[in-house]
């Protein structure tokens, strides 16, 4: 009856360990892009490449495992990248995600004039990630929106 008695707060203790583990991850915080290149260049699509700088706000590392995102500027359809691998994000600071675009050319000409005058321009991605700890990975809807300056090209 003792050791009956006892389990209960042990138990309930538990419980409230796992119940607060298990929190929902913060969203990631975009803070800049870097290093854009032009990897491979067609009449149909081009390749572009860049690092994308982000924050994990979270007390927990996490393991970024698959991208599926749709980037718009100034609501034309730049391109799409679908990205397939395992990038460990720390807990608590800066990681970059490398990021490859395929680029429709004929909507880039909608974009292009914008960003080669170095006006501000309305970046919109969409999409999904799949991101994970211990080898268990959720799928979550990404939904950015915000003005960015290219001023390298």
């Amino acid at each position: 009856m003792k050791n009956k008695i006892l389990l209960y707060p042990i138990a309930f203790f538990l419980i409230v360990i796992f119940a607060t583990a298990c929190q929902a991850p913060k969203e990631l915080v975009y803070r800049d892009f870097k290093n854009l290149k032009v990897e491979k260049v067609g009449f149909a699509a081009t390749t572009l490449k860049l690092d994308l700088i982000y924050y994990n706000p979270n007390n927990f590392g996490m393991q970024l495992k698959y991208t599926d995102l749709d980037i718009y500027i100034d609501n034309n359809l730049l391109g799409h990248s679908s990205q397939d691998y395992q990038i460990t994000i720390p807990k608590l600071s800066e990681f970059t995600m490398p990021l490859q675009i395929e680029v429709d050319m004929k909507n880039l000409l909608k974009n292009a004039f914008s960003t080669f005058l170095g006006k501000e321009v309305l970046v919109k991605i969409t999409g999904t990630v799949k991101l994970g700890k211990a080898n268990v990975y959720k799928t979550f809807p990404v939904s950015y929106e915000g003005l960015q300056r290219f001023t390298t090209f």
